[in-house]
């Protein structure tokens, strides 16, 4: 029994909707790659169905049809690289409502300085969309990895995954009750 199925008390294997989310990214040396594959599978494992998808190959409209959106890249002088920062600004398109209310999340991986304020541009863009944002357990915006991604990179992220699924599976079970208006 998944972490969907006990919170909503339904199936998941009958053929429930369960919630589903989307990591999207980009990546020079393969850090960030890694980084996101860790997290799609850690939300994956606990109950959302979850695509993993390089900038390059996601659309804006793919993020409507989620309920859940993690970003991610390599941090370039304290911000996301620009092929990132062109989908984001894509999506204007969709504001202001469009990702309301979904759960939204940022990680990085950078060299040095400045992976926080790239964690903070990310969040910066959820917010001005209406999504509820969230960090990981261990604190922090996002995980940042400072040189390559290790196996405690990797733990962390798959934790982070979980964390992310975990408040997607209760937002979405929650919102037929969370009827606010006004």
């Amino acid at each position: 029994m998944g972490l969907f199925d006990k919170i909503t008390g339904k199936d998941a294997a009958k053929g429930t909707s369960v919630p589903r989310g989307l990591v999207v990214y980009d990546s020079k040396s393969g850090n960030s790659e890694k980084m996101a594959l860790a997290i799609g599978q850690g939300m994956q494992q606990n109950g959302v169905e979850t695509k993993v998808k390089r900038v390059d190959k996601a659309t804006v409209n793919d993020l409507m049809d989620v309920d859940a959106v993690v970003l991610g890249s390599p941090t370039y002088f304290a911000n996301m690289t620009t092929k990132m920062k062109d989908f984001i600004d894509k999506s204007i398109k969709i504001y202001p409502d469009k990702l309301a209310d979904k759960v939204g999340a940022a990680f990085t991986a950078c060299d040095g300085v400045g992976g926080d304020l790239t964690v903070l541009a990310f969040l910066q863009a959820m917010l001005l969309h209406r999504m509820v944002v969230i960090g990981p357990e261990s604190g922090g915006f996002g995980v940042v990895q400072i040189g390559d991604v290790d196996d405690k990179c990797l733990a962390d992220c798959q934790a982070f995954g979980n964390r992310i699924a975990a408040f997607t599976v209760a937002l979405e079970a929650g919102k037929e009750k969370l009827q606010v208006t006004g």
